[in-house]
């Protein structure tokens, strides 16, 4: 008998193994070597020297970093919420429609194929100031259009909606959750004399939630990692690209607004070689992408009134 259960051991081992062997190499070897240049003064040239937690008490002092953080959680705080409620809208809107749906699908989905650079300098050439097409034709209507990326109040706004025009991946998964609601819920909610937003509110927000806890915790995690448009529409906006000056010189523009948390980590570790303490700033979103992914689990149990 143990024999036979070893032998089934041995054979399940045997197909878990590629998996295994891939998440050893590619998530649990880097993250342990992370962990462990963190605590290090490291540059590929020399040997790793052991510094214990100067890399993260060098955090506190770091104004980069404070302005890095900033631009980052006004990104999580606006940008997640406003494309889920976009999105969420749109799905909602195209399941109404009873001729056409596949088309506005596919008419929506598109622009998320793009590739999210091209995406970027093509909005960035859009919205350019005085030449672009939108504000052209904002001032046919008599608007004076912004400076868009170009401006420090707007550039951030800017990206917020190049997110929002490549929404396609989440409006597919929204509008497939909201049209596997039990259609005999929304009658039967009818026949209550429940109006629409009651529907909405009380049989198509509770049926789609784990849904909506999905597209919140994947937006985080995304927004935290926000780099190659913020990267590219600096580079873009302020010239740099065209000149050869090197993007991560153009990193921020303007004045720092577009700044997020991976352009700095970027930064510290491929133009400074400070990689022990690009190591210590990787760590340290890591523990705030889990920290917020576990309240926001646990606020989604306790909503729904379950035991944490």
């Amino acid at each position: 008998m143990l024999g036979v259960r070893l032998r089934r051991g041995a054979v399940t081992l045997s197909f878990l193994a590629p998996a295994l062997l891939g998440i050893g190499m590619f998530f649990v070897y880097p993250l342990i070597s992370a962990v462990y240049f963190s605590f290090t003064k490291f540059d590929l040239l020399t040997v790793p020297q052991w510094v214990g937690l100067d890399n993260y008490r060098r955090m506190a002092g770091d104004p980069f970093l404070l302005q890095a953080v900033r631009n980052t959680l006004w990104m999580v705080a606006v940008f997640v919420p406003v494309r889920m409620l976009f999105t969420l809208g749109m799905a909602m809107m195209i399941a109404q429609f009873k001729r056409g749906a596949g088309f506005y699908r596919t008419l929506f989905y598109l622009p998320s194929l793009v590739p999210p650079v091209a995406a970027t300098i093509a909005f960035v050439y859009l919205l350019k100031p005085g030449t672009g097409p939108v504000n052209h034709v904002l001032s046919m209507v008599g608007i004076d259009g912004p400076l868009w990326f170009n401006s420090p109040a707007w550039a951030k706004p800017s990206l917020v909606l190049l997110g929002l025009w490549a929404c396609g991946d989440l409006l597919i998964i929204f509008l497939a959750a909201v049209l596997g609601v039990p259609e005999s819920l929304y009658e039967a909610a009818s026949l209550d004399g429940a109006n629409a937003w009651h529907r909405f509110r009380s049989i198509t927000l509770p049926t789609i939630r784990p849904v909506l806890l999905f597209a919140a915790v994947t937006g985080v995690i995304y927004t935290l990692q926000y780099f190659d448009q913020a990267a590219v529409a600096g580079s873009i906006a302020s010239g740099q690209a065209t000149v050869g000056a090197g993007i991560s010189q153009s990193f921020g523009y303007p004045e720092g607004s577009t700044f997020t948390y991976p352009l700095w980590l970027f930064t510290v570790g491929f133009r400074y070689s400070a990689l022990g303490y690009a190591n210590a700033l990787a760590i340290a979103l890591f523990v705030v992408a889990l920290a917020i992914t576990v309240v926001l689990l646990r606020r989604a149990k306790a909503f729904s009134g379950e035991e944490s």
